[in-house]
């Protein structure tokens, strides 16, 4: 006997159907599961027959045979409990389920038949719309999820026995016997449909609530350095705060979020298949809106960061994509670590190669983060009791940690004082007021590159940096004297003619002045302080 259903598993971030085939031959009563499955897979076995037998049905008295196909391709995870499930009790002629060569079933049983949630459903389904199928059956607490993907029907259980029940007349007809005289039950689907309307709210905009609980209103002066961050929001370039400790460099940015626009439809479908694929979507959090904001320790690995694993899974450079990268004391992060952060910040995706296959995932993100301007925190501050202590040679080898080709990257090197205003003085400008700059800058842009792939300034490149960040002769030369005195890149100079367009948006000016140039190119301060402490050593 043969019978044949459709599941899934994840490849990376992607959904990847597969074909479960059953077989029931005579032979010594044993279960081979093959094509390829990992422990958690072939454990699934112990899972399948309990659940079957403990629901009131029989597991066949055969030689059962499960292969899961293609067979080239690594499988893992839980995801294929159902389907093998429902493909024994077909198989063995115990139930009847018309149409079931159209649906996608994933979902993983506990002993007594119990549906247990799964994770990466969202790119499971959205393959499974690609190739056609017209529904999927899942468990009950991953079918909001699914029902992010439109014109998929979705069909939820918590327990096996709901497929087919003696209390639902409609979900169960006795249509003959078995091959052991037994009723056969056909299932129908008709009362498991999730109702979108009620539960699915894919059009929620604006952030949740407790983002109210942190506003920059709360931060007392540092004016200039939320005009830094609102310029950073403005075009998703990267920026630095440096400065010594208690200067507000980690409340500044973990303000961030509330400056920056809502994700567009496409980025928010993006960014909660990662979340999906990485197992941190919520059940009930739905397709998200606010964009990610990652803030990994510095002892994370370069795996943990751009990803890892026998199959790859996303790391924190794709959890924070469409978002924000924070990095709190840069250099206190292994050198090694951050030095694979030049490749996405570049590419905007991180490429993982394994011995079967190769990954690619999404990793368009801005970089944030802090660090003190010595290892001490007080080299050039201006604190009344607190004088900084190291040398020259020690504060060089503290910045080498960083290295060139990254602090390349970066647009804004903003210096953090301490505060020179305190409670009483005028109103602190609030997220409000920084998020509406924001968005007029933003919309100058969507308006301007709506023909192109992207819409950010930061991702201009090419003959289209040339197109749209034009200078005049008087800006030009600014910056190429600039770019000659400071013995900077093509890249900083490429970056600091993008960082020029956001600021030039901010005003809403078509042309980029030398005043646009000017204030771009006073955010490249570690740059500037790099050739004084090189002159101090020599």
């Amino acid at each position: 006997m043969y019978g044949k259903l459709h599941s899934a598993c994840l490849h990376g971030i992607d959904g990847v159907v597969i074909q479960v085939e059953i077989d029931l031959a005579n032979g010594l009563p044993q279960t081979t599961i093959i094509g390829l499955p990992d422990s958690s897979i072939r454990e699934s076995v112990e899972r399948v027959r309990a659940a079957i037998k403990n629901c009131g049905f029989s597991y066949p008295l055969q030689r059962v045979t499960v292969n899961l196909a293609p067979a080239d391709l690594r499988k893992e995870g839980s995801s294929f409990d159902l389907a093998i499930a429902i493909g024994i009790l077909l198989t063995s002629e115990q139930w009847s389920f018309a149409n079931a060569g159209q649906l996608l079933i994933i979902g993983e049983l506990a002993l007594d038949g119990t549906l247990r949630p799964i994770t990466g459903v969202l790119p499971m389904v959205e393959q499974a719309k690609k190739e056609g199928y017209t529904g999927v059956l899942l468990p009950r607490e991953n079918t909001s999820e699914a029902a992010l993907i439109t014109g998929m029907e979705v069909y939820g259980i918590q327990h096996l026995k709901e497929l087919v029940t003696d209390e639902a007349d409609e979900n169960m007809e006795e249509v003959g016997t078995g091959r052991k005289g037994t009723p056969l039950q056909t299932v129908s689907l008709s009362k498991l449909k999730y109702d979108r309307s009620v539960h699915v709210d894919t059009k929620r905009q604006g952030y949740p609530q407790e983002m109210q609980l942190e506003d920059y209103k709360d931060v007392i002066g540092q004016q200039h350095i939320k005009r830094a961050l609102t310029i950073a929001a403005a075009g998703m370039h990267n920026i630095m705060l440096i400065g010594p400790p208690g200067t507000g460099k980690t409340m500044l940015m973990k303000r961030l979020p509330t400056i920056l626009p809502p994700l567009a439809d496409e980025e928010a479908l993006t960014t909660t298949k990662i979340f999906s694929a990485a197992g941190k979507l919520k059940p009930s959090e739905g397709l998200m809106r606010r964009r990610p904001f990652r803030s990994p320790h510095h002892t994370i690995s370069a795996g943990g960061l751009i990803g890892g694993g026998t199959i790859p899974k996303p790391g924190e450079v794709s959890l924070a994509h469409k978002g924000i990268l924070f990095l709190d004391e840069l250099p206190e992060f292994s050198r090694h670590v951050l030095e694979v952060l030049r490749q996405p910040l570049e590419d905007r995706e991180v490429t993982i190669s394994r011995a079967r296959a190769v990954f690619t995932f999404p990793a368009h993100f801005m970089l944030a983060c802090s660090m003190n301007p010595c290892p001490c925190g007080y080299y050039g501050s201006d604190h009344p009791h607190q004088r900084c202590t190291c040398s020259a040679s020690r504060i060089a080898q503290y910045r080498a940690k960083i290295s060139g080709p990254l602090l390349d990257r970066i647009d804004l090197q903003v210096d953090v004082p301490r505060p020179k205003e305190w409670p009483g003085n005028k109103a602190p400008l609030s997220s409000q007021e920084m998020r509406e700059q924001v968005l007029a800058a933003q919309a100058l842009q969507v308006k301007r590159y709506k023909s192109l792939p992207f819409y950010w300034n930061s991702e201009l490149f090419g003959s289209f940096l040339r197109t749209h960040a034009v200078l005049n002769k008087e800006s030009a030369e600014l910056l190429q004297t600039t770019i000659d005195t400071l013995g900077l890149s093509m890249r900083a100079y490429d970056r600091i003619l993008k960082l020029a367009r956001t600021i030039a948006d901010l005003e809403a000016s078509d042309g980029i002045q030398s005043r646009h140039v000017a204030e771009a190119i006073q955010y490249r301060q570690l740059d500037r302080q790099h050739i004084m402490t090189e002159d101090t050593i020599h």
